[in-house]
């Protein structure tokens, strides 16, 4: 089955307020031309994979470029966001209103629970298993609700360095069992709890260098997979493993703290997803540190 995604063109995007490390002292400093460029580049690359749907960009929401934000999809529920920061919750109605009018089911969710999408919850391919993060942006007691919502195991995770505010900035689910990540911006329960759940030879641990350029906040389109930076060990690790490799760069938006995978939401999530029918998937629905 063809990947689909949802994208949002930059034609209203900059750096209007700061909500995050990366934000500070960019206040009016993107260059839009550039970034256009390169989001039409990455765009460009990807529907050379995937099908690529368009929400219209809207003039007073310039983060509606980071789709990924939007929710977490399953199948075909939709499950929107609730933002932490005032700045971002005008995004809320204009997705929930795009997938109500695409024949999602919009599940509602606790005005009082934050929760930010698929930047904090991310799903390993091929498992009923949800990587969920917090500390941040998203709640941990939205965990226990995305369990019970999806009947899935849901691992938690603690993000402790305020430069990885979402999961999807520091950590990557990959195809066979393996995941790439950068160790620092996790507790060490949260490190305990990775190892726990995927083999030492299916961990890619990512460098300083590679971590700060957000190479975890990758967008995975079968065995291709495209980045906005990697180092040679890193890119001669995912080729190893089998991958396809397109740097991309999207460094105007890291301005705003976002990078490939920030600028998409995958449309099609678990529409093939196998079960290994083990005795893994028979622990706790929500398992993670607090």
């Amino acid at each position: 089955m063809t990947q689909r995604f949802l994208m949002c063109s930059p034609d209203y995007f900059e750096v209007h307020y700061s909500i995050n490390p990366w934000m500070t002292g960019q206040i009016g400093k993107v260059d839009t031309s550039l970034a256009t460029r390169q989001w039409e580049d990455f765009f460009s690359t990807l529907t050379q994979f995937a099908e690529v749907k368009l929400i219209k960009p809207q003039r007073h929401v310039p983060d509606l470029v980071f789709t990924a934000n939007a929710g977490l999809i399953l199948k075909n529920k939709f499950i929107p966001s609730r933002f932490r920061h005032n700045e971002r919750r005008d995004e809320e109605p204009f997705f929930q209103d795009w997938f109500q009018s695409h024949g999602y089911e919009v599940v509602e969710w606790p005005k009082s629970v934050y929760f930010e999408g698929a930047g904090d919850a991310l799903l390993q391919p091929g498992k009923s298993l949800l990587w969920a993060a917090h500390g941040f942006r998203t709640d941990l007691k939205a965990h226990a609700i995305l369990a019970d919502e999806l009947q899935m195991q849901v691992i938690s995770l603690k993000l402790v360095d305020s430069r990885f505010y979402h999961l999807d900035t520091c950590f990557c689910p990959l195809l066979d069992g393996r995941v790439m990540y950068y160790p620092p911006a996790f507790d060490q329960e949260s490190l305990r709890l990775i190892e726990q759940h995927t083999a030492p030879e299916n961990r890619i641990l990512v460098s300083e260098n590679d971590g700060l350029n957000f190479v975890c906040n990758a967008v995975l389109a079968g065995k291709n997979i495209i980045l906005n930076h990697a180092g040679n060990d890193l890119k001669n690790q995912l080729e190893k493993a089998g991958y396809a490799v397109f740097i991309k760069p999207v460094t105007e938006f890291l301005k705003a703290g976002g990078a490939n995978k920030c600028l998409t939401l995958e449309l099609n999530q678990g529409t093939e997803e196998k079960r290994s029918g083990n005795k893994e998937d028979e622990i706790p629905l929500a398992v993670g540190s607090k």
